[in-house]
């Protein structure tokens, strides 16, 4: 919703939900679509089916966000939590503003914790307990703040900011709530590289970092600070 109430103008044609997952935020982008038409679009066959059941699209699309191309010129390209799973994106990202038509709003928000001990950490124990192991590929990879701004200010009116969320978890019996949070999603190419046992260990090692790096509260919650990057291009 922060990325949404950010746009402050849209062109004239389709609303785009890019990567929309299971259609949480089509009752928000409908609202605001003023009558153009929504479409999400999605990789996974089971997200698209959740997101039809929310019954907020006009239609919905089976796409990898890589070969995506929309029919016509859309008036936003709105991305949450989706394109950071993307490689390249010195292409990808002046390849989505090339589709905007006239007055169009490029949306993006990406998690920006790569720095953060809960996802460092998973890299350097892995690095440091299997080195031979291609368990680092796959990770989400976000450019630089600067490198964004480079690549898209010339392009049309550009604003990018961060915002740090405070999240509660809890703690559930016999692991640490950060490490539930990442190992599946951060986590899951690096834990797929490895084998059982490997996991094991990994996830063993994790866990007491977490300990010092989020400690849990007398009440079984840790308080978690999550930072993401969002931006906003009207062409």
């Amino acid at each position: 919703m922060d990325l949404l109430n950010a746009v402050d103008q849209m062109g004239a044609g389709d609303i785009i939900d890019l990567g929309c997952g299971n259609g949480q935020m089509a009752d928000a982008l409908a609202a605001r679509a003023a009558g153009r038409p929504l479409i999400g679009v999605d990789a996974s066959p089971a997200m698209l089916d959740k997101a039809r059941q929310a019954k907020g699209y006009d239609s919905l699309q089976q796409a990898d966000i890589r070969d995506w191309h929309p029919r016509r010129a859309p008036g936003l390209i709105y991305s949450n939590a989706a394109l950071h799973w993307l490689d390249d994106h010195d292409k990808l990202m002046p390849r989505l503003v090339s589709m905007l038509g006239k007055g169009g709003t490029l949306a993006v928000q990406m998690p920006h914790q790569n720095n953060a001990p809960s996802h460092r950490v998973w890299l350097t124990l892995a690095e440091e307990l299997f080195p031979d192991q291609a368990a680092t590929q796959g990770t989400p990879g976000v450019l630089k703040p600067m490198e964004y701004d480079e690549l898209l200010a010339p392009r049309g009116r550009f604003r990018m900011w961060e915002t740090e969320y405070y999240q509660r978890l809890t703690a559930e019996t016999g692991s640490h709530p950060v490490r539930r949070y990442t190992e599946s999603t951060y986590a899951r190419p690096i834990l797929a590289a490895l084998d059982a046992r490997q996991r094991e260990k990994l996830i063993k090692r994790y866990e007491e970092v977490m300990h010092s790096a989020y400690p849990v509260r007398a009440d079984g919650t840790v308080l978690f600070p999550f930072r993401r990057l969002f931006f906003t291009l009207t062409v």
